[in-house]
């Protein structure tokens, strides 16, 4: 059997080593327990900092597949999964995107969500076929997400993604990850020991869901998806989003609610139609054709 190098061993892992300042806190007050947990979560966007570099470059070559046509898959398991699939189902009413621009692989599918399914992130070759399935092809990318960074599971889904000619991405929440010299961009934000030693559902999840929310943000933000800081591709679904897209109009605008609302109909419930519309004087036709023509960008069909 091959020997695994120091950095490979479960227990060598960051988030596998104890922390010295929860060692007593099975005898500390709920309050301590909570001031404890608050100062450690203090940690992790200083975590999430350092891979700045990297987040910025995977989320380029994200909107850049998503332009040419392509999709941007996560895969994970665990903890990890859950999280990306909550990132990606996100993106639909926030972007007004098709489904599956953004598609989360869970391990063990839609029952993993909300029981545990822990036997099958160690089976490589269900990754393998999850890539053969999605018909991952180089338009994609594929970013798996494991807080160790060695889960058999997400590597054999990236050597797969990979090998069908797919950018490749990564994130992992330890140092030097197993996973980070298969991939094309690697993002390591490493958060350290637990309060729970190896409850990688804490600290690393949130450093996780931190890095998913910068991933999918800053590439709709490439795509225009976002004017100003509004996101002007809502969909309107039901009435808390109806009330949100006409108050993106005022703010967008600066006209009033009652003409927000009118021009909201016009636009067929399209609040970026709607606000090219009151900011340029056109009907809906000529509002959707200039956005078309200057590729949903706002700023870009004013100037």
């Amino acid at each position: 059997m091959k020997s695994l190098k120091k950095s490979e061993k479960i227990e060598n892992l960051e988030t596998e080593t104890p922390n010295s300042k929860s060692a007593n806190i099975d005898i500390m007050s709920p309050l301590e327990i909570a001031k404890l947990m608050n100062e450690e979560d203090k940690t992790v966007a200083y975590a999430v900092e350092k891979a700045l570099s990297s987040i910025a470059q995977l989320s380029e070559e994200i909107a850049k597949a998503i332009q040419n046509g392509g999709k941007c898959f996560y895969i994970g398991a665990g903890t990890s999964g859950r999280l990306a699939v909550i990132d990606a189902a996100e993106t639909v009413p926030t972007f007004n995107l098709p489904y599956g621009t953004f598609t989360a692989i869970l391990a063990g599918g839609a029952e993993a969500m909300t029981k545990a399914v822990e036997e099958i992130e160690d089976d490589e070759e269900a990754g393998i076929n999850e890539m053969k399935e999605h018909g991952i092809s180089p338009k994609d990318v594929v970013v798996g997400v494991s807080a160790s960074g060695r889960t058999p599971y997400v590597i054999g889904a990236l050597r797969e993604a990979k090998a069908r000619g797919a950018l490749t991405g990564c994130v992992t929440n330890v140092k030097d990850a197993k996973m980070s010299p298969l991939v094309d961009i690697a993002i390591e934000a490493v958060t350290g020991p637990e309060v729970i030693t190896g409850s990688t559902r804490l600290k690393a999840g949130t450093a996780q869901k931190m890095v998913l929310n910068m991933l999918s943000t800053i590439s709709m933000v490439r795509l225009g998806k976002v004017y100003k800081n509004l996101m002007v591709d809502v969909t309107p679904i039901n009435e808390k989003l109806v009330d949100r897209a006409i108050r993106i109009i005022v703010s967008a605008t600066g006209i009033s609610h009652s003409k927000a609302s009118e021009l909201l109909k016009k636009s067929n419930m399209r609040p970026k139609v709607a606000i090219v519309m009151a900011l340029t004087g056109k009907n809906s036709k000529e509002a959707e054709e200039l956005l078309a023509l200057h590729n949903g960008r706002i700023r870009s069909v004013l100037t």
